[in-house]
């Protein structure tokens, strides 16, 4: 088994510095870098599984992003969007170093990726869209503005996994045991209560929701897309709500014209704690 070492790196924004905390499974030394970037409301603990099977040939490094897990949070909501992402994770490559970096990003981390290898002189090398790309769906980001920032309190942590468990059940089929991993990853316990551990202010882009601003993002994402030259796989989950088998097509037909992948029997979005999932991800990196 490996051990997940616990760091911190500083990054600088228009506001002063912040604490992006992030673990590293395997040699340290090892030039060969994947860095695993989790969803909307996740940490980087998500990467658990994955690490324990690929620690062996890569270091993995998957970070919590700013306002959840051990990272800080931010001064405003308006903070909590791609470009200052972005900035958190030129800072963190920088402390790295990594001879060879490979990006997987879940969802956000997805978009996460996009905007920092659509970069001029970026050094990603393959990159992993897990069930995300430049159009989303209206109605699967409206789903997921119902839960993201409702600051729920549980009396009982199995109360709160049951809820966790809930608003997750488009992760697909898990065993308990990796229910149970998957929703403690993501609480917390404060004054005897369990809840998330995510600052509620990350739903902020999400009270502006509209067609409108889906579809200037949309035309934002794009063009991010089509500077792209790493190679590019798109996993789908295949039930997802949020990426359609359109642009799945638009993807591989344009920018760095990704190769595709479908998940049966997942929504939005696959766990990569399955082995089959994991051997899509082993496969592409080699």
């Amino acid at each position: 088994m490996l051990t997940a070492r616990l760091h911190t790196v500083q990054w600088l924004s228009p506001e002063g510095l912040h604490n992006l905390g992030y673990r590293e499974w395997g040699d340290p030394s090892n030039p060969n870098v994947l860095l695993a970037v989790h969803g909307l409301t996740r940490t980087g603990a998500d990467f658990e599984t994955l690490a324990q099977a690929l620690g062996s040939k890569y270091r993995i490094v998957a970070p919590d992003m700013p306002g959840r897990g051990l990272s800080d949070w931010l001064p405003a909501g308006a903070m909590y969007v791609i470009p200052f992402y972005v900035s958190a994770c030129v800072a963190l490559v920088a402390r790295i170093n990594p001879g060879q970096l490979d990006w997987l990003g879940t969802s956000m981390g997805g978009l996460i990726g996009m905007g920092y290898a659509s970069l001029p002189h970026n050094p990603v090398r393959k990159l992993i869209l897990n069930d995300v790309g430049p159009s989303l769906s209206f109605e699967a980001l409206t789903r997921i503005g119902t839960y993201v920032g409702q600051q729920q309190h549980f009396k009982t942590q199995a109360e709160a996994r049951q809820y966790i468990r809930s608003i997750s059940e488009p992760f697909g089929p898990h065993s308990d045991a990796q229910w149970n991993t998957l929703c403690d990853s993501v609480l917390v316990q404060k004054d005897g209560q369990w809840t998330t551990h995510y600052d509620p202010a990350i739903a902020a882009s999400f009270k502006d929701l509209s067609k409108v601003t889906v579809q200037a993002n949309e035309n934002a994402l794009w063009a991010a897309y089509d500077a792209i030259s790493a190679q590019t796989l798109v996993v789908r989950g295949e039930h997802s709500d949020l990426l359609s088998r359109q642009t799945v097509t638009q993807m591989t037909n344009r920018g760095p014209k990704a190769r595709c992948v479908e998940v049966s029997g997942v929504g939005h979005a696959p766990t990569f704690m399955q082995a089959d999932q994991i051997k899509i991800v082993e496969d592409f990196l080699n």
